[in-house]
């Protein structure tokens, strides 16, 4: 009897690391599937040979809250910072996102804190 008392307990001990380890990787590995969603976001590839005009800040951040969310990742469009670089003639677009996410354990939560960036190389019109 003893000895299933111990391997009980030293399992439920070794449960507790484990769920939190679990919580933490599923939100960082999420966290930068994001950021490299917000650097193909940011490169507006379409633009950049020509297929079509930049995408407008409210098309930017709905692609990025879109993405968040099939990352599972909960953001709102005020969440998203867009930032517009060069001039008139070379221009791009950074893009910058803040979020947190609440990890909870029975007994004791705590909020993890991620703003995942991404800079967008300057697009050249055609024709320039």
């Amino acid at each position: 009897m003893k000895g299933k008392t111990k391997l009980i307990l030293g399992l439920a001990v070794l449960a507790v690391p484990v769920a939190v380890g679990w919580q933490i990787v599923a939100c960082e590995l999420a966290n930068l599937e994001l950021k490299e969603d917000l650097g193909d976001i940011a490169a507006q590839n379409a633009a950049r040979i020509g297929l079509t005009s930049p995408n407008s800040d409210e098309d930017l951040r709905s692609a990025v809250v879109r993405k968040a969310k099939e990352e599972g990742i909960r953001l709102e469009p005020k969440q998203v910072t867009i930032q517009h670089t060069g001039t008139a003639e070379v221009y791009g677009v950074n893009l910058a996102v803040d979020y947190r996410v609440p990890v909870r354990l029975p007994g004791y939560s705590f909020i993890l804190h991620f703003s995942p960036s991404a800079q967008g190389r300057p697009i050249v019109p055609m024709g320039k």
